[in-house]
């Protein structure tokens, strides 16, 4: 069973996956659904799942979703098109505070606040490329570093997807659906999102989650995960040759006890 919001991604599963007919099921719906798409199918447990998150290069790369600053499109960044916000509603509509703090938070761009100052002077904004080059204005680009506009860019898609949240609320789901000895894989491209799933890991693959300095324990909680690996499995060399934008890709495995 295959999950995702964009129609275009399930389109192309679909084509990829007609060899194997009736074995392959896709939906278009959230991960956060987890639980209830495999309840509707009857099935008890499931040995595997993969959580690949974030945006795909297929999105990146086209054009008209909005997500790429290097390209003229709507201020979209929506995996569902149908979708109720956008990022043209948070760029034009938030007030100046939460608009930086959002490029803070989920962008961890030092200079949010100019850039939210910058943004509140030209709004209203409607396109990628002139929310970049408001960003540019104010942080300049530097050779060999990333693009100005990377981290905000980043911010508003993490915010008009509720990326963070979506993790957080799928992760028990995906753990309460495996069997014992199944797998969890989850794929990360970034720190804000490969540190929750690290911090879940974590904590379920513990017996007592009680402060350190409790002498008795009082939780009562029982690990249910057991992590194949406490570090994440990066891409080798050769991967990122081959495929430049694995090059911050996070695996991290653990296994149903």
């Amino acid at each position: 069973m295959g999950l995702d919001l964009d129609p275009q991604a399930l389109a192309l599963a679909q084509k990829r996956l007609a060899p194997f007919g009736e074995r392959v099921i896709l939906r278009q719906a959230s991960y956060t659904t987890l639980a209830e798409q495999i309840a509707t199918l009857g099935w008890p447990a499931v040995d595997g799942i993969v959580l690949d998150l974030g945006v795909s290069s297929m999105q990146l790369d086209t054009a008209q979703r909005g997500f790429s600053f290097r390209e003229e499109a709507p201020l979209d960044m929506r995996f569902d098109p149908q979708g109720y916000i956008s990022a043209a509603d948070l760029v034009n509509g938030l007030p100046e505070t939460e608009l930086a703090d959002l490029i803070y938070r989920y962008g961890e761009e030092p200079r949010a606040r100019p850039i939210a100052r910058a943004i509140m002077k030209r709004r209203p904004l409607h396109t990628t490329l002139e929310l970049a080059e408001v960003i540019t204005r104010v942080v300049k680009p530097v050779r060999g570093k990333i693009h100005p506009a990377t981290r905000t860019f980043q911010a508003l898609r993490i915010a008009v997807n509720d990326e963070l949240g979506s993790i957080e609320t799928v992760l028990p789901q995906a753990v309460g659906a495996l069997a014992p000895g199944g797998r969890l894989a989850v794929i990360s491209f970034h720190s804000l999102e490969d540190r929750i799933v690290k911090t879940y890991f974590r904590r379920e693959s513990q017996d007592c989650v009680c402060p350190p300095k409790q002498p008795i324990c009082t939780c009562g909680h029982k690990a249910s995960l057991r992590e194949i690996s406490r570090k994440p499995i990066r891409p080798e060399e050769s991967e990122t040759i081959n495929n430049p934008r694995a090059r911050s890709a996070r695996l991290r495995i653990a296994e149903k006890c």
